[in-house]
């Protein structure tokens, strides 16, 4: 009710046509227009979302009625000095709009009618004389043709001209509005280019623009620039300069004079789109999603990994407003930042040759637009495989090794965006192509098997910039969002009781019992081993041999779950361990640890901007960082830093102690065949002396 309202009043001060000639306070030589006077029009523009979250300026403009003069309290609300960070590098006070260009155009000189016509009846009043040359596209954007035109006697006629009512120009302009106002702004934009319609200065600042010095007559005022925040253009206006002066909040001489400094309050609705970037572990039988494409299954701002995993990545943006060629995207694109640690699948290097791990896709990237929030109904998909691909994609490198992968719509998919009618198909809709729709990017990337990977709590982040663009190409908007990747590291340190044993002799299997799979890894030095899968059967399993040196054994690269290790074998003479050992590492959320992606994005206003949270599809955006803990055979154990990411290595050492000493055989152990010989007649003695004694009595009878 609000805005119908307000824009109720905008509609009354846009077309300012009220030259009544009843009874006036004015004198005499001042009731009638000076044409040797010249016009000015003054715009100040203002954000009516922003402004209608402040109850008090919304109160104050529920009620307003403007009435074309200045208005001092009006301003004073609407710019109360605070500043505001555009985001692109510039600055705005209160509630104005920085940025917005305005065309104007005289269409129509104003005349005075005073004729008699054919009834007998002497009329008189003020017309409005249009050139049928010029302003056949205006009338017909209108509605209008040269028959709607007033009657005029044959002895005021004039070739090539015709004389229109302001009543007749009123009616017009609001009905074909409130038809089809996307067509009515489209076509009017387009003729007021066809007329090389001169322009207002960008408002400052403070919302204002202004143009003096403007021959008398009737203009057509059109929005034609706006910058990315605005999400709906004013409604094209008239003004006539000079106007009479009508009665409102802030002047009560309606009737009484002519005004030929006109100031104006239009206002525009804004809002930002927004972005969401989360991943997840592409292997669904890991059981962290079931495989689909939902965006619903396993995708988060954090996952962990193995490294060697394919990783899926999800991109989610909800689309602007689009009502206009105005209000049209002219850039829209993904700057994406992957940390070392990780590899896009569509680029393929010397530099990472062997680290996608058979990953590689060149056409990974896709674009998909939905008509709702959860995404499943779907519009259209863009591929790269397409005939005629409608965005384009650039690796490149960033900071500290980082890759980048620019992801830009072309202008075949603009005018898609901007102009597709599959969505909104009712006759006179307002929204246009993909308005309010919703669209994600979708690519893989893989986690490295070398010592680019970041272990434990400081993770691998990868971010995403959206930037954007509307008509006014001086003014742009940025939103940012991060998703992390960890994986951690087993280090298991092997000793031997006495310290004599072979450490080359030992074996070990894993078992990631979670998933139920052996691990399969890439050995990178004595001792030392990246992971890059998994298989289901224990023989196709890596077997884990220590450093033959220091006895070390470290395993990098792996999720959080539970894993089993078994030692196979062990060197001669020591005993193997009776049980397998049991590791479970867990990542869990750190309420200690929020992420600060949204406070980094220097250019564009932060994505959980208070300001817009009555913004349709606003969506607030908040992340902690993860942290890990570990278990050894059901004890908490201490995780070591790597290279100072804490809580990065589960730390364990396994004792082989020596096995009993068996006997000797072969060339030393002859002495052996003595003692068993002599125990054999020991044995045969005491026989023969327990059977001499047994028969001793019964001799002796």
């Amino acid at each position: 009710m609000k805005i119908k309202r307000i824009l109720a009043a905008i509609m009354a001060i846009s077309i300012l046509f009220s030259l009544s000639i009843g009874v006036s306070a004015a004198t005499v030589a001042d009731s009638t227009i000076d044409f040797t006077r010249t016009g000015k029009i003054d715009i100040y523009k203002y954000d009516l979302t922003m402004a209608n979250t402040d109850d008090a300026v919304a109160a104050m403009l529920e009620s307003y009625v403007s009435t074309g003069v200045k208005d001092a309290a009006l301003e004073a609300a609407m710019d109360d000095g605070t500043v505001n960070n555009l985001g692109n590098g510039q600055q705005s006070y209160g509630y104005a709009i920085k940025g917005v260009e305005f065309s104007y155009l005289k269409v129509a000189d104003i005349v005075t009618y005073s004729e008699t016509e054919a009834d007998g009846v002497h009329r008189d009043m003020v017309l409005y004389k249009f050139d049928d040359a010029k302003d056949a596209a205006l009338l017909t954007a209108l509605g209008l043709s040269n028959a709607d035109a007033y009657p005029v006697v044959a002895s005021y006629a004039e070739a090539g001209y015709h004389f229109f009512q302001s009543d007749t120009l009123i009616d017009a302009l609001a009905s074909a509005l409130a038809a089809n106002a996307t067509n009515v702004k489209n076509s009017l934009e387009t003729y007021m280019a066809s007329q090389n319609a001169a322009k207002f200065a960008e408002t400052d600042e403070h919302g204002h623009t202004s143009a003096d010095g403007l021959d008398l007559g009737l203009y057509l005022v059109v929005e034609t620039k706006v910058p990315e925040m605005v999400v709906s253009t004013c409604n094209p206006f008239f003004v006539s300069l000079p106007m009479t002066t009508v009665n409102g909040t802030n002047a009560d001489n309606g009737g009484e004079e002519w005004m030929y400094d006109v100031t104006l309050y239009p206002k525009n609705e804004t809002g930002i789109p927004t972005l969401e970037k989360t991943v997840r572990e592409n292997n669904a039988d890991t059981g962290k999603n079931n495989g689909s494409d939902a965006i619903d299954d396993g995708y988060e701002h954090n996952a962990t990994a193995s490294t060697g995993d394919k990783l899926d990545y999800l991109i989610t943006d909800k689309l602007p407003t689009i009502t206009s060629k105005t209000t049209a995207l002219t850039v829209w694109g993904w700057l994406d930042t992957l940390s070392k640690g990780l590899e896009y699948n569509g680029n393929e290097t010397a530099e990472n040759a062997g680290l996608l791990n058979g990953h590689y896709n060149p056409n990974d990237v896709e674009i998909h637009f939905f008509r709702d929030a959860a995404m499943t109904d779907k519009i259209t998909d863009w591929k790269l495989t397409d005939a005629a691909p409608k965005f384009t994609v650039t690796y490149g490198t960033g900071e500290n090794g980082a890759t980048t992968m620019k992801v830009d719509v072309n202008e075949a998919g603009l005018n898609e965006i901007n102009t597709a009618t599959t969505v909104y198909t009712a006759p006179g809709a307002t929204d246009k192509g993909y308005s309010k729709c919703y669209v994600s990017v979708t690519y893989s990337a893989t986690l490295n098997q070398n010592a680019d990977v970041v272990f434990g709590d400081d993770g691998n982040p990868n971010t995403v910039v959206l930037t954007w663009k509307r008509s006014n190409m001086n003014y742009f908007d940025t939103l940012v969002d991060d998703a992390h990747v960890y994986t951690y590291e087993l280090e298991l340190t092997k000793e031997f009781s006495d310290g004599r044993g072979n450490f080359s002799k030992v074996n070990f299997k894993i078992r990631n019992t979670a998933d139920n799979y052996w691990l399969v890894a890439r050995q990178d030095g004595d001792g030392l081993y990246y992971v890059t899968g998994h298989v289901a059967n224990e023989a196709d399993g890596t077997t884990f041999v220590p450093n033959s040196s220091t006895g070390i054994l470290i395993i990098k690269g792996v999720e959080d779950d539970t894993y089993v290790l078994t030692e196979t074998r062990t060197d001669n003479g020591y005993t193997k361990l009776r049980d397998n050992i049991t590791v479970v590492i867990t990542a869990a959320d750190d309420a200690n640890r929020p992420c600060g992606i949204y406070g980094t994005d220097v250019l564009g206003l932060v994505q959980n901007d208070s300001r817009y949270r009555t913004f349709d599809g606003y969506k607030e955006l908040a992340h902690v960082l993860l942290t890990a803990s570990a278990t050894v055979d059901g004890k908490a154990v201490n995780m070591e830093a790597d290279n100072g990411s804490v809580n990065a290595i589960v730390p364990l050492t396994v004792i082989n102690t020596r096995g009993p000493d068996l006997p000797s055989t072969g060339d030393h152990g002859l002495w052996m065949y003595g003692v068993i010989g002599a125990a054999f007649l020991a044995a045969a003695f005491s026989l023969v002396f327990l059977a001499f004694r047994k028969r001793k009595p019964e001799d002796n009878k």
